[in-house]
Order: structure tokens, then sequence, then C-alpha cells
């Protein structure tokens, strides 16, 4: 076999505390203010590990959320405390990215996560068990599987909770013990797992998810709620963009051109212009589709255009690029979004001289369909 069928395979996406492991050395090397208990960092370290700076020996942190500082502080003060942290906001306004950035600097691992859905067991938020064991000699510890929380306790660490407002209510119901004693109760052993200090929970949920499944006034009681919002201007909405696209690329690999930025702000202003239903000069109302338009989705279309560019085109991102996943993002609902979608085209995209070549491709796209 060659060298290179024997090479181990390259991750495609590695964990934040890998990718970003000599930023957090260097943090560390430098950061001497006080730490909670089980912590990596300090406070000040971690938000400088997110927002970025430039250490007092030179060594340049790349900022991970582009964003509110003071929201930021804040969620790394509420982690501090024995209160958990309940990161909430529209689809595509970086919670889950936030959450992992901050379990990697606070606890060294982003590992330890719960994966909400309408399917989630309780076991998967306390513990479950070896079956096989359990037949075989038992109720037992040996036979117990710990959880991703029961890991977290044990080690002091943090635990990501993802989509928490997904989980079925009376699962979700589990964590008030765990959260309010910091203890996990295991009847079945008549014994129990009591938190180690740095133990807490990051959770995420959707403001869209209102409704599906509330959480009780006693569980949201020991979340204190950071409200991620949409970025405020474009031309911060056109950075994040640049710099996870630029970032994307990078990681698969994709020899295209972002020298130029006309596209990514051209993506930006259509989703900003739809979902505030109203165009930049204020000048037009408009309709909003039922997709929720947001920064993540700009990011999905534009490195889509990105590959296409790369793969199908001469490297340099151009409107016939991103036009198919611009108006796949827009048009989820097949009816009354395709009509929203045709009145933006001829109302606004056509009678703006600049954006002539993405009117013709997003036209083009209509009769190829």
């Amino acid at each position: 076999m060659t060298d290179a069928q024997t090479a181990a395979p390259e991750i495609l996406r590695a964990h934040a505390e890998t990718a970003y492991a000599d930023e957090l050395r260097a943090l560390a090397a430098v950061d001497d203010r006080p730490r909670p208990p089980s912590w990596r960092l300090s406070p000040w370290a971690v938000a400088t590990y997110i927002l970025g700076g430039t250490l007092a020996d030179g060594t340049q942190i790349s900022p991970k959320y582009l964003g509110s500082a003071r929201l930021v502080e804040i969620a790394v003060a509420s982690l501090a405390t024995d209160r958990g942290l309940l990161l909430l906001g529209v689809p595509g306004t970086a919670k889950t990215w936030l959450g992992e950035h901050l379990a990697a600097a606070i606890s060294g691992t982003s590992k330890l996560v719960v994966q909400g859905t309408a399917g989630t067991p309780e076991e998967a938020l306390r513990y479950g068990w070896n079956y096989a064991r359990l037949l075989a000699d038992g109720p037992s510890r040996a036979a117990l599987v710990a959880g991703p929380v029961m890991r977290a306790m044990e080690s002091g660490s943090l635990v990501r909770v993802e989509e928490l407002t997904r989980i079925p209510s009376d699962v979700q119901d589990s964590l008030i013990t765990i959260m309010s004693e910091k203890t996990l109760p295991i009847p079945e052993l008549n014994t129990e797992v009591q938190a180690i200090k740095g133990f807490n929970v990051i959770a995420t949920a959707n403001n869209r998810d209102k409704g599906v499944n509330d959480l009780s006034s006693a569980l949201r009681r020991r979340f204190n709620t950071v409200v991620l919002p949409l970025p405020d201007s474009l031309d911060r909405e056109v950075e994040i963009v640049t710099t996870r696209v630029r970032s994307l690329g990078a990681a698969l690999e994709l020899p295209a051109d972002l020298a130029a930025l006309s596209e990514i702000r051209r993506v930006v202003t259509v989703m900003r212009e739809l979902r505030a239903g109203v165009t930049q000069d204020q000048r037009t109302t408009l309709k909003s589709p039922s997709a929720t338009l947001s920064t993540a989705e700009a990011i999905s279309v534009m490195t889509n255009g990105l590959s296409l560019a790369a793969h199908f085109g001469d490297g340099s991102v151009r409107a016939e690029d991103v036009a198919a996943s611009l108006v796949g993002a827009v048009v989820k609902d097949p009816v009354q979004d395709r009509v929203i979608w045709q009145e933006y085209l001829e109302t606004v995209v056509r009678n703006r001289p600049e954006w002539k070549d993405l009117y013709r491709a997003c036209r083009d796209l209509e009769t190829v369909n």
C-alpha cells in the first residue's frame, strides 16, 4: 500500500478545542486572572477567545462570534454562577457555534452534547443501562451507562443540550433536580451522583419553536437566558458571512476567489430585505417568505456558490453560481414563497441596474425548471 493509502483520513471539521488549540494554549499562558473552579481559563480569557483580540505577547486571537461583546460577557458570567445558560434566538444566530466555543474554552471539551429531538428519551439526560450486564448481574454501577450530563457532573465540565424545546416536556423536567440540587439520583442503586464544581449546562432553543415543548416555569428559572439577535447592520452581516465562508472554503479545499465581496453583499441584502419586509432604502414594502433567511443560510448559499465556481466555473464566484442556492433558500413553500420571490425579482432586483446579472441568472433558472 502507498503512503497515501495508509495515511490517517483528514477530519472534515475538528472540534473547537482542537481547531483552536494554539489560541487556547496562548491564552492559558498569559492568563493570570482568577478562574472559577475547574475552568481552564478565566472569564476574561474566555471572552477574549470568543471575541478575539491581541495578547500582550503579540498573539492574535481570532474572533469566533461577531456580535455584542456585552452579550458574550453576560453568557460567560452566567456560567460562573449556579444557574445554567440558555441561548435563545431564531435559527441561524450562532447559538450552537457559541455554545461549542464556550464549552471548549471553559472545560477544554465541547464533546459532551445531548441533541434534542422529539424522540429524545429521559436516558439521554440521565443514564442508561448495558442490558447484557444488567440481565446477567443485576443492577450495578458496572452495568450503568453514563450519559453526557452525568459525565459532565462527574468531571466538573459543561454539557451542551441542543434544541431544548424540541425535547418532550416530561423529559426536559429531568434537568430540574440536576440543575437545582446539582445531584443525579440513581434509585436503582440507592445512590446518587453529585456534581463536581465547574459543572453547568448550556442549552440552545429557537424562538420559532415556541409552543413546541415550552419550558416549564420551574426549569426556566434554572437558566439565565441570553437572546442572540440577528446582525444589526448589513456590513456586520457581510463580515460574518465572509469570515465563515472563507473558513469553510479552506476546510473544504475549494480553490475559489472571494476577493470581490459583491456577491456576498447582494445575497445578504436579499435576505435582510425579505426577512424585514422592506427594502434597504425603506421605499418598497415586501412580503416575507416562510423561510427564516438567517445569516447561516446566507453562509450556506455562498459556500455552495464557492463550490460551483471552483468545480464548474473559472474560480470566481458570480451571480449564476449563487442564484440556485439563493432561490432554494427563499422558496421553501413551492406555492406561497414562489409568488413572493417572483414579486421581489420583478419589483426590486429587476430595477437595480447593477443587479441585472443576478436577475438574469434567477430568471434562467425558471426556464430550466
